[in-house]
């Protein structure tokens, strides 16, 4: 039976609110998660690469499926150019599963097929409805991780997180890689296609500005490029996709009682799409604070925002510079992508500014 009331709600089970309920609950508190799908992780809307960062959490989980030697990125002169860029191939769904229930396992409770549909910030209450019907649960903190598109956002009447759409396709690979490949080009407007090898299957993807009739145009197209260079097979096992934030951090964090974590919070890096690493940094940063602050010290939910600014706010805001001055540019060489593309050393040299968020994008999980 879930409470009426908890000391911290947390909306979402992803990296981030998993991450969050965890830290939250490992500190006494009363922790109620509730998450919109009904089994956790599905379906995944992610290119399932982490960087070697959360190696170690992700093999405690068990999730890896591929180690990753670096990244072969191809320009728009058709040149490929190497860079040493390890991490993993995991199972988003068994990593997602896993942070769950490592919080449950510290005292949080879980109720999943469960969605958000009313907030009343002057009393803490929160409307969420299941199977059962409605039911109002009262929270003295609530920590929104609820993705891109944070319905807590919305209830707050917060503006929405500039974000577009990835398509992916799931495929059979011809023979074993090490490596994840990426294009760019004027083909992939505001984004790029990939190929991540995951054993014996690749995810084929793209991400661009446009509909999404003229996605699956795009990503058709390089799916037949790979079955005719004889790197991938032509059956398509699972389709899938999702929406990445662009913009860089949200305007406020800490919203009155409620903190944003994760993609809700706007951490998605806008240039390579990265954001599992930072999700779970955020949610335990997020649990930490409402620990902190529900134990009687006033200042950490400022606290908590001015970390995440400070850890994360100078990456975030070269991102955005970079992606719109690429994408406002005239002419698009080889050299104008290597500035706009993390992989390569002239993105991190100056000058760079921080400029309104861009309309064009690029991703990876």
């Amino acid at each position: 039976m879930n409470p009426a009331a908890v000391d911290v709600l947390v909306v979402g089970c992803g990296p981030a609110g998993a991450s969050a309920a965890a830290a939250a609950a490992s500190r006494g508190l009363s922790v109620l998660i509730v998450e919109r799908r009904r089994q956790v992780g599905q379906p995944v809307q992610c290119a399932e690469f982490v960087p070697l960062p959360l190696a170690g959490l992700a093999q405690s989980t068990q999730a890896v499926r591929q180690p990753i030697r670096g990244m072969n990125t191809c320009l728009p002169s058709g040149s490929w150019v190497y860079a040493d860029l390890p991490g993993l191939m995991i199972d988003r769904a068994v990593f997602d599963q896993a942070l769950a229930a490592r919080a449950v396992a510290a005292g949080a409770q879980l109720s999943t097929g469960t969605v958000l549909a009313a907030l009343d910030a002057a009393s803490h209450g929160a409307i969420v409805e299941d199977g059962g019907g409605a039911r109002t649960i009262v929270y003295r903190l609530l920590i929104a991780a609820d993705g891109p598109h944070s319905a807590v956002a919305r209830l707050l009447g917060l503006p929405p997180l500039a974000s577009l759409l990835t398509r992916q396709y799931t495929v059979p690979l011809s023979a074993s890689w090490p490596d994840t490949d990426v294009w760019l080009s004027d083909a992939y407007p505001g984004g790029y296609a990939w190929l991540f090898p995951r054993g014996r299957r690749a995810h084929v993807g793209v991400g661009l500005t446009g509909s999404a009739r003229q996605m699956k145009g795009v990503l058709d197209a390089l799916h037949d490029s790979l079955v005719k260079a004889g790197r991938v097979a032509s059956t398509v096992l699972r389709r899938t996709g999702g929406a990445i934030p662009v913009a860089g951090l949200r305007p406020r964090l800490a919203v009155g009682r409620v903190l944003f974590a994760g993609d809700a919070a706007g951490l998605t890096h806008p240039v390579t799409g990265a954001g599992i690493a930072a999700a779970v940094a955020s949610g335990e940063y997020a649990g930490q604070a409402a620990a902190a602050w529900l134990a009687g010290r006033s200042r950490a939910l400022e606290a908590y925002e001015a970390e995440l600014r400070d850890v994360f706010g100078a990456s975030l805001a070269r991102a955005v510079a970079r992606r719109q001055a690429l994408w406002q540019a005239t002419r698009r060489t080889d050299a104008e992508f290597r500035r706009a593309w993390a992989a390569f050393p002239e993105y991190f040299q100056a000058p760079w500014a921080s400029h309104a968020a861009p309309q064009g994008v690029a991703f990876a999980s």
